[in-house]
């Protein structure tokens, strides 16, 4: 068991302290590594802009400096060993720190709470996560893009209420996904521009009386703004999380439809699409299985991570103004969802990398009534009425006399032509660019 940076007294009962730090420290630990690189970024811009006000020496700031940068590159590479009976991340890097350097080390705290601190350190963690997901969401966007502009002739059964509906094509299906994506991203950008704010010296969330430049640090930082009211940049804490979860709750949910999809068509009854057997799992005792395992539990993990958004409301619903410890455990459900997200994403760009659809499905006369509405529109512009076009149709239909031209040109399926392609690419593209992330120093 570690001294603790607010412990001023001997203790006297260790084994009660004990049984408080496990239940206070919950899983804390275990999520410190992620936000390890936030927090020497922290230090770095904190202590430079205490530098620059004139509360840290010349000398002192340039041992800090250079020890934080050598601590940061062994967090990059793997090589920083987290003591596991350290308090936290927070301490345990400041502690190391003044091992290295000598008395220096304990300066960098001025004019900081740990409130700030971790408050910090979770926006950069969740904007560094930002950058990730938009990476991962890119790649999968243009694939999406590219199989929708290959297949926009291939026709495909459209359903409402799960029933067949009209003809739809495999172009307007993989391109209404990548729209989908444009949209959260989009989404995305906006929440991105609402968390990239500095709370960094709000302190315990009433400020300091140290003679601190906030917008020095956000400027060091590359952040988009500083949150101005002490108090609000501390209400921050928990809202922030609820914005992070909402956004990958966006993800999440155009994800699970896809996979949901992904399912139905891969079906006997459908078998629409096929994927290679290294990508699916078979059955123990049915030889001719072919399960989508790995769509499954794609829907089954974004149905936990739209979840998460309102598991925090009701974790944070209920506080007053100020920090408490309740935001803790905010960690524990979104941390891990937003790696899942990460997962998904991957895993359901490498399923549409080797998606394998079939052709001609249209051709099958079970499929005929799809095109009712093709032979309503034609006799309508052959001058009959609509509704009287609409009841020849319909009577043909019930009389098993309905033979539809299936030799129709279908030009509103080929995912709506290269042009509507090329505006949903360029505008997703668009919202990419209206962010640049920034690497904090």
């Amino acid at each position: 068991m570690s001294k603790k940076i607010w412990q001023k007294n001997p203790i006297k009962n260790s084994s009660l302290v004990e049984k408080v730090e496990k239940f206070t420290v919950g899983n804390d630990k275990i999520f410190d590594a992620f936000l390890a690189k936030a927090d020497v970024i922290g230090s770095l811009a904190h202590t430079q802009m205490l530098y620059e006000v004139g509360l840290l020496s010349t000398e002192d700031w340039r041992a800090i400096e250079k020890e934080l940068h050598h601590i940061l590159k062994e967090i990059e590479t793997g090589q920083f060993v987290y003591d596991p009976n350290a308090e936290d991340i927070h301490s345990h890097i400041e502690a190391v720190l003044t091992e290295r350097i000598g008395e220096a080390g304990k300066k960098i705290h001025s004019g900081r709470s740990r409130n700030d601190q971790i408050l910090l350190d979770l926006k950069l963690y969740f904007a560094d996560s930002l950058k990730e997901i938009t990476d991962r969401v890119q790649q999968l966007f243009d694939l999406l893009m590219e199989l929708s502009f290959r297949h926009k002739q291939d026709l495909l059964p459209g359903y409402t209420h799960f029933q067949q509906a009209m003809p739809s094509s495999f172009g307007l299906w993989f391109g209404a996904y990548a729209e989908s994506l444009s949209d959260d991203t989009e989404f995305l950008q906006s929440i991105y521009q609402l968390i990239h704010r500095n709370p960094l010296g709000s302190a315990a969330g009433y400020g300091s009386s140290f003679p601190l430049d906030r917008k020095r640090t956000t400027e060091i930082l590359g952040m988009s703004d500083l949150h101005y009211n002490v108090v609000y940049a501390q209400m921050t804490r928990g809202k922030t999380e609820k914005w992070m979860a909402m956004i990958l709750s966006q993800f999440a949910s155009t994800l699970s439809k896809l996979a949901y999809d992904a399912c139905l068509y891969m079906n006997q009854q459908f078998a629409f699409i096929k994927f290679p057997d290294e990508l699916t799992t078979g059955s123990s005792i049915m030889p001719h299985k072919k399960n989508p395992d790995v769509f499954e539990l794609i829907r089954a993990r974004c149905s936990r991570i739209i979840s998460v958004p309102n598991e925090l409301a009701l974790l944070t619903h209920h506080l007053p103004s100020g920090y408490h410890r309740d935001f803790q455990l905010t960690k524990d459900c979104l941390f891990p969802a937003i790696e899942s997200l990460k997962d998904c994403i991957e895993m359901m760009t490498l399923m549409m990398q080797h998606i394998e659809i079939r052709k001609n499905i249209l051709d099958d006369t079970n499929f005929n009534t799809l095109f009712s509405v093709e032979e309503v529109n034609r006799l309508t512009l052959e001058g009959i009425p609509f509704r009287d076009a609409y009841k020849i149709i319909g009577q043909r239909i019930e009389k098993n006399e309905f033979i539809p031209d299936k030799n129709i040109e279908h030009t509103h399926l080929g995912s709506m032509g290269k042009l509507c392609l090329e505006e949903i690419k360029n505008r997703f593209y668009s919202t990419l660019h209206k962010v640049k992330y920034k690497q904090a120093l």
